[in-house]
């Protein structure tokens, strides 16, 4: 099976940037539809942002504007760019995947990476 390898996760202080990266380990399928999900301790996950094969995006409320999803195809890459962090974007982010059109349900999970944003 495929899996997914998120990076990019760290600390930084409210009002900061980070770049999160969700590639494939494996390239066996293009990561065509691509979810970025959170979990905050004690917290259900949620789903943060969408892109799908043909391009389209979607994000939660409270990151849009803030928040930008993108697709790298050389490199079968996507990303998730954070800016104006708050401390309520703290949680672990997760990145899933599958080889379809779009998504959710996605079939791939990555192992998560943390972001932690300071006040």
């Amino acid at each position: 099976q495929g899996q997914l390898v998120e990076s990019g996760g760290g600390l930084v202080q409210a009002g900061g940037s980070l770049r999160l990266s969700c590639a494939a380990s494996r390239s066996i399928f293009r990561l065509n539809a691509v979810g970025w999900y959170r979990q905050a301790p004690g917290k259900q996950r949620e789903l943060v942002a969408t892109t799908s094969s043909g391009g389209s995006t979607n994000y939660r409320d409270s990151v849009k504007g803030r928040f930008t999803i993108s697709t790298d195809n050389a490199k079968n890459t996507v990303y998730l760019q954070m800016n104006s962090l708050k401390p309520e974007d703290t949680a672990v982010y997760f990145c899933a995947a599958n080889p379809r059109a779009v998504g959710p349900p996605y079939d791939y999970w990555g192992q998560g990476t943390q972001v932690t944003v300071s006040s």
